[in-house]
């Protein structure tokens, strides 16, 4: 059985920073890397081509797919499979709430859903903090990552963690001890 973790919030939550700190705690947390078709930021994606995403649509292999930023991301079940191999667990970073049901609906895993949130202001501070061109997108982004939210008060999470008042190495830390719970055999 393939383990994963689906962490969910907006732009400059500290999706990146507490994946890291996930791979500091126990070497098996990666990081997945989404297909993205288009420009920008090349760091932390595998850059594909519209062809390619065609061909993995005709071959059932998109697991979820969604636009931002004038650019397509993917989450795709060759790159799935291949960041859990070896016993890997792959950590999904996701800013819609359709793209969390799909993951966890389309590919058979035992995912740990995780809830990072911050405030908008954080959102602001952090994205200038890295040199964001295009912090008035990411502040958008925010305000439909909370409605998103609010649309779906249903929504289960293992571990909700605000990283305003919370250390990256402790968010890591209660991840990991819950996804321990729920995957005994790490």
């Amino acid at each position: 059985m393939i383990h994963g973790i689906l962490l969910y919030g907006p732009p400059a939550a500290g999706k990146d920073t507490v994946t890291a700190a996930l791979g500091e705690l126990d070497p098996r947390y990666v990081p997945f890397a989404r297909l993205k078709i288009g420009g920008g930021k090349t760091t932390g994606y595998r850059m594909g081509t519209p062809e390619q995403l065609t061909v993995l649509e005709a071959n059932g292999g998109v697991v979820y797919r969604n636009e931002r930023y004038g650019n397509v991301y993917v989450v795709d079940r060759p790159g799935l499979e291949g960041a859990a191999n070896g016993g890997r667990t792959p950590v999904v970073h996701l800013g819609q709430m359709a793209g969390m049901e799909q993951v966890s609906a389309r590919f058979p895993a035992r995912w740990a859903r995780v809830l990072l949130w911050c405030s908008k202001e954080s959102t602001a501070r952090r994205s200038a903090q890295r040199s964001d061109t295009d912090t008035a997108a990411r502040l958008t982004a925010w305000d439909a990552t909370e409605a998103d939210l609010a649309a779906h008060p249903q929504a289960r999470w293992e571990v909700r963690v605000d990283t305003d008042v919370t250390a990256p190495q402790e968010a890591a830390r209660r991840i990991d001890a819950v996804v321990r719970t729920i995957t005994p055999h790490l």
